[in-house]
């Protein structure tokens, strides 16, 4: 079977199911996409690697990425190799003294592990045949991760009252509370300065 590359090209709120996140994984070199609908813990682990956030204390994502580095364990590509009823079926692909070894996992924490190790990700051209999609070349995604970051009008002139010095202040207690919408919010609007 034909493998076929994959990239995140979004990660947002799910209009279609409440409480729950769509992460949007482009072809490579091509114009289909496959959505996926993921958990609200998974999404925000995504976008905290994606968007290269610090997080006080490490998520699961991060823990398990600590421990396999520990033991000599690379994860080298992430696999969504089925597809049945609806739901992804992923496998990490680790590696570990030259020896290769395949990881069942779910397609939200086998993404989230990737992301973090900076492998790829792949499918089977008959999975995204069946279940890809094509998309608009003017969608964006972004990462936002719930309907509170649609940022308002409103918010964008508050966060434009503090200085660079006091945002980063605002972005650093934020992280250390875990508030990760929040810290995406303040760090868009510094990124938005110094750009």
């Amino acid at each position: 079977m034909e493998k076929v590359r994959l990239e995140i090209v979004g990660l947002s709120y799910s209009q279609t199911q409440s409480g729950a996140y769509a992460l949007v994984l482009g072809e490579v070199g091509g114009k289909r996409s496959l959505p996926i609908i993921i958990g609200g813990f998974e999404a925000q682990a995504i976008a905290v690697e994606l968007e290269s956030m610090t997080p006080t204390r490490p998520l699961t994502h991060d823990l398990f990425k600590s421990f396999a580095i520990s033991f000599g364990i690379k994860v080298n590509e992430v696999g969504i190799y089925n597809l049945n009823e609806g739901i992804f079926y992923a496998k990490l692909v680790c590696e570990k003294d030259g020896q290769i070894t395949e990881i069942d996992a779910r397609t939200s924490d086998a993404i989230a592990l990737g992301v973090r190790f900076k492998c790829p990700i792949y499918t089977f051209e008959n999975i995204l045949a069946s279940a890809g999609i094509l998309l608009d070349e003017n969608t964006d995604f972004g990462t936002d991760i719930s309907e509170e970051e649609e940022t308002t009008t409103a918010e964008k002139g508050s966060l434009s009252a503090y200085t660079i010095e006091e945002l980063q202040i605002q972005l650093n207690e934020a992280l250390e509370e875990e508030d990760y919408e929040k810290a995406s919010r303040l760090r868009d609007e510094i990124s938005r300065r110094i750009d």
